[in-house]
């Protein structure tokens, strides 16, 4: 059976919320019975999006509300 897990890529200060977030990739592993297939990426985020979102301040590409920042550049 193949494994979902969100994992953590990068790490940067986000002056929105004030503190550091981690830009995270939704992965898939393969099942044990297909060992020589690669994990896939299937969706990027960010840690503190949400937190962002209920801010009702446009903030950044990964919460997607402001598609001309992207602080983890």
């Amino acid at each position: 059976m193949s494994v979902k897990t969100w994992q953590p890529i990068k790490y940067c200060f986000c002056h929105h919320v004030g503190e550091n977030v981690a830009l995270e990739a939704e992965v898939v592993y393969p099942p044990e019975v297909l060992p020589d297939q690669q994990p896939r990426v299937l969706a990027h985020r960010c840690s503190h999006g949400a937190i962002c979102n209920l801010d009702g301040r446009a903030s950044c590409l990964w919460a997607g509300t402001n598609p001309a920042i992207d602080p983890f550049i």
